[in-house]
């Protein structure tokens, strides 16, 4: 898992020691995401299934995408599908995926990059690994997120960023036992180069076996995090948690993690995504591609893709259409 790293960790600046009289958030659940498949058939595991919205708030769906080591002609995407009211965030640890969307935006992200596609009043997009990835097979791990938008964003103006794995802010823990890269939100004084609609914090931390770290936390947040490969303890009560794991955090101003003495040979260091925002708290209605605030919204919003309202596949796709998908 390369997603974006360093050299020499000791020469980047350290997140603060967080004060003994800090409110450790504790810990409220822990669900395991279950598997299944998506798009064209790659696989993915769940990781909000089960759990309530109202605890993921402004967060609505995550997947983690692999890890998979595809042999020659098995790496699969998702064919041309619609989104309004939300927007997607694809993030690449390993391999290749290529985005195109039907508002000019797209693009190649691989080793730690991002895709953050603000779909607002409606857009269609494709993913899908690259010819010559389909052909020669590899690995490939990522995870795709949707953050909801408030009433007032829904209609906001489709657009994309393309994040590089060279923008992401790193920084390391005050012992540099743990790597952290912060993709957006603030966290020490330092920002990630996401733009958000929803105020919220994403970081991927990486946490050598034994290591530990306390993350200071905007206290008006949510805090979820969940465990990409490896094995840990989370919260002041140590509670042990392993892949595929996520764990909501109670309030309180720090998040504590630790990896685990022992790693598997898979997983040598403990990977983590650290995830929060500020709650929306508006009604959710959500059907397949679509998140909005009532029932009526979304009937409308079948009605506007139907009528093509969403936009328009480009041209020289045109032959490649079938019918819409959920991720």
């Amino acid at each position: 898992m390369p997603a974006i790293t360093v050299d020499d960790i000791t020469t980047l600046r350290r997140l603060p020691l967080v004060d003994e009289r800090t409110s450790q958030r504790r810990v409220r659940s822990v669900t395991t995401a279950p598997s299944g498949l998506e798009g064209e058939g790659f696989p993915v595991r769940r990781a909000f299934a089960g759990v309530d919205l109202a605890e993921l708030d402004p967060f609505v769906h995550m997947d983690q995408m692999g890890e998979v080591e595809y042999a020659p002609g098995e790496p699969k995407g998702t064919p041309w599908h619609p989104h309004r009211g939300f927007e997607t965030v694809t993030y690449m640890m390993d391999g290749i995926f290529e985005h195109q969307d039907s508002n000019g935006g797209g693009g190649v992200i691989t080793n730690g990059d991002t895709q953050w596609m603000t779909a607002g009043a409606g857009i269609l997009h494709i993913e899908k690994p690259p010819e010559h990835l389909i052909a020669s097979g590899g690995l490939f791990h990522g995870l795709q997120l949707w953050v909801n938008l408030p009433k007032a964003e829904k209609w906001a103006a489709p657009r994309y960023q393309d994040l590089r794995g060279s923008e992401v802010r790193l920084l390391a823990s005050p012992d540099a036992g743990g790597l952290v890269r912060i993709i957006a939100g603030d966290l020490a004084g330092e920002r990630g180069p996401g733009d958000t609609y929803t105020p919220m914090t994403m970081i991927h931390a990486t946490l050598a076996a034994g290591a530990s770290i306390d993350v200071p936390w905007n206290p008006v947040f949510n805090a979820l995090a969940y465990v990409l490969a490896g094995a840990g303890m989370v919260g002041v009560e140590r509670i042990a948690v392993a892949t595929g794991q996520l764990v909501v955090f109670g309030q309180g101003d720090a998040i504590k993690i630790q990896a685990a003495d022992l790693q598997e040979s898979r997983s040598p260091a403990l990977e983590i995504l650290l995830l929060g925002g500020r709650p929306i708290r508006e009604p959710v209605a959500a059907m397949g591609p679509f998140v909005m605030n009532t029932r009526d919204e979304l009937v409308q919003a079948f009605e506007d893709y139907q009528a093509g309202r969403l936009g328009q596949i480009p041209a020289m796709h045109a032959a490649s259409t079938e019918p819409p998908g959920s991720n």
